[in-house]
């Protein structure tokens, strides 16, 4: 019964520590692809890929927000050393980051061709995807970093 109760609130700090880390990731998306465009005029489809750098900077953003929070509240040392457990965190991290960048290719390419008025706030094709992108990759990530890296 106890393991099963601290498995919820595990899997619900996961959610909020995710949470506040696509807000990091959305947020600095959202400022990345507003203001680098500016600078860099290939920024917004370099070669068929859409927000490059907007997307990689954002989702360095997220994870290293993403790392210190599931370490400080979601997810107990594993049997790694501090240095080993960095490592892989980052090659998880990376593999996520490639597979995240291709589902916001194929979502802002084919699926959100339109903005999404929340009444409150517009969400764009651009947000609307990467928001896509992250959840997606958010139930992988979950399961790997608590088998393969905090639990050794």
């Amino acid at each position: 019964m106890r393991e099963i109760i601290l498995r919820q609130k595990q899997i619900l700090f996961f959610i909020i520590a995710g949470g506040l880390s696509a807000i990091i990731e959305i947020g600095s998306f959202k400022a990345f692809s507003t203001y680098l465009p500016q600078f860099l005029s290939h920024e917004t489809n370099f070669h068929g890929i859409h927000y490059p750098l907007s997307n990689i900077f954002s989702t360095s953003c997220g994870i290293i927000t993403n790392y210190f929070l599931s370490i400080w509240f979601v997810f107990e040392r594993g049997k790694h050393s501090k240095r080993k457990e960095f490592a892989y965190f980052m090659v998880v991290s990376f593999i996520s980051t490639l597979l995240s960048l291709s589902f916001f290719q194929i979502f802002y390419s084919f699926i959100f061709k339109d903005n999404i008025n929340l009444i409150f706030y517009t969400l764009s094709p651009e947000i609307t995807s990467k928001i896509a992108a992250i959840l997606l990759v958010s139930i992988l990530n979950y399961s790997i970093k608590k088998k393969v890296i905090f639990n050794g």
